[in-house]
């Protein structure tokens, strides 16, 4: 191999691993992080439980681009995570056990989900 050649690939090289500016001026390396919304607390139960909206994921569907999100259930110290469920609207408070979340994928609204808030396990609420 040529020194140009091994010098052209050092500089390549160089570039694919080091640091980038984000979208919004921070560098970041690897997978980009400033495209993963914040944890945010989108609603309170009576019982002191928070719901909190926690992983991202993008989505699309009907020529439109949405994000998805998680839901996850804090208390005290316990976070509690809601398996298989992401929705794009902040879940409802149905009482001081249960929220109703609404399902999401590409980028539509589906079924209506009750969640218990003291194990997040959801069930599908009947129509």
């Amino acid at each position: 191999m040529s020194v140009r050649a091994m010098l052209g690939a050092a500089v390549l090289g160089g570039l694919a691993c080091s640091e980038r500016p984000s979208p919004g001026g921070e560098a970041t390396s690897g997978a980009d992080t400033s495209l993963r919304p914040a944890d945010s607390l989108v609603a309170r139960a009576g019982d002191g439980s928070e719901i909190w909206f926690t992983l991202a994921r993008p989505d699309s569907g009907g020529g439109r681009r949405c994000t998805d999100r998680t839901i996850e259930i804090r208390r005290g110290g316990a976070r509690i995570p809601v398996p298989l469920l992401y929705t794009r609207a902040a879940p409802e408070v149905v009482d001081d056990t249960t929220i109703r979340a609404t399902l999401s994928d590409h980028c539509r609204t589906g079924d209506a989900y009750l969640v218990d808030l003291r194990t997040g396990r959801p069930s599908r609420e009947p129509r």
